[in-house]
């Protein structure tokens, strides 16, 4: 299951590709729906999926014998940035047209599981959430998941709950990393793939700033079979770590895309746009404004493009891939915030998107682990001497 990894030319192409999908064939189809709709139906999305299929950008980095396209973590940095610059990219990108992320079981679990839940989740695109985060927080799980899974016969029971879950409601499947061992014990948290919607498991609500709920999810001694445990008991940590460290870098790009979408807004904004005898582009508070936007984006795509080549390499990149987010992620904020400013009342009207991605980018310094855990984990590579 080794990846592809493709040269620059390779990769032009991928953007050039996923470019023109997003062109011709997303962004029609979402100005078809409302402005905050985070999903399209399935009469829109059905022709976007078949034509991601028929140009190569089906399930990206999903490995080919399973029906994916094969690539490595840069090709998805690359394909992330411009199929996020839609109304709904802070949420899924390409309006959830082009399948998921390799589907966790790949990389850790039993024939019968890749069967079972992986091959078909690539091959429809399903949804899988995947809930670590609880009421106790959710930057530090090792010390703060408190849902417990007892071992009883050929099942375990698991009782607790999990809070800011995304896509839960709609999920054919799930992650839920629940403790087995004690407390505060990292060896001591166990991944399990929840099937549905089982006895005992509730579903709540809850909304927040961005266009597109959370849930949380309450475990009410919910019976989960022993063939259902992702790996051993005790690998659940190692797991997540894995998955949300490579999740960092396309989460980055997806961030910068928006910005990039952004930018080119305010800049055709202030060529045509006039006040005070002159366009807003000949006035250098936004030229200032336009200038520091660029520099910025061109910064953060660097730094994402670095965590991402680290990784295809085989070599450590959690530190980057930290670096990458944070950076991308504020970075993105400000832009936004930037070209809102430009546009002036237009920039907060529903008729054009950079309000909802003003919402929804604020949400992404905390989702993925938030800025102020990224920093410590790169301060304490640095006074170990070890960044």
């Amino acid at each position: 299951m080794e990846a592809i990894i493709p040269n620059l030319e390779e990769l032009e192409h991928l953007r050039q590709t996923t470019r023109r999908f997003m062109r011709d064939e997303v962004r029609p189809a979402e100005d078809k729906v409302q402005h905050d709709a985070y999903e399209l139906p399935q009469e829109l999305l059905n022709p976007l999926k078949q034509k991601a299929k028929e140009i190569g950008l089906w399930a990206l980095r999903s490995p080919a014998e399973y029906g994916g396209q094969g690539m490595g973590l840069e090709a998805s940095a690359v394909f992330a940035e411009e199929a996020s610059r839609c109304k709904m990219g802070a949420y899924i990108p390409a309006c959830g047209a082009t399948g998921s992320n390799p589907p966790a079981p790949i990389l850790l679990g039993t024939k019968e599981q890749i069967e079972r839940f992986a091959i078909p989740a690539i091959a429809d695109g399903a949804k899988v959430f995947m809930a670590i985060s609880e009421s106790s927080g959710g930057s530090d799980p090792a010390r703060s998941i408190r849902t417990r899974a007892v071992l009883k016969g050929d099942h375990y029971v698991l009782n607790g709950s999990k809070l800011w879950i995304s896509g839960a409601q709609s999920a054919k499947w799930g992650l839920v990393f629940a403790r087995t061992g004690d407390q505060g014990d990292r060896g001591g948290i166990t991944c399990f793939i929840i099937d549905g919607k089982p006895k005992g498991l509730a579903l709540r609500e809850v909304p927040v700033i961005r266009s597109f709920p959370t849930y949380e999810l309450t475990f009410d001694n919910v019976e989960v079979p022993v063939e259902n445990r992702l790996g051993g008991e005790g690998q659940g940590f190692a797991l997540c770590e894995r998955l949300l460290v490579e999740a960092r870098v396309p989460y980055a790009a997806g961030c910068i895309g928006i910005a990039q979408e952004a930018l080119e807004i305010a800049i055709d904004w202030a060529r045509d746009r006039r006040a005070f005898g002159s366009t807003l582009s000949e006035k250098q508070s936004i030229q200032w404004m336009i200038a520091d936007s660029d520099m910025e984006l061109r910064a953060a795509r660097l730094l994402t493009q670095d965590a991402a080549r680290k990784c295809d390499a085989g070599l450590p990149f959690k530190v980057e891939a930290s670096i990458a987010k944070v950076v991308a992620t504020e970075t993105a904020g400000r832009v936004v915030d930037r070209c809102l400013q430009i546009l002036g009342g237009m920039g907060v009207a529903k008729e054009m998107p950079l309000e909802r991605w003003y919402r929804e980018l604020r949400i992404k310094r905390i989702g993925e682990g938030p800025s102020e855990v990224h920093r410590m984990v790169l301060a304490r590579q640095l006074f170990r001497g070890t960044a």
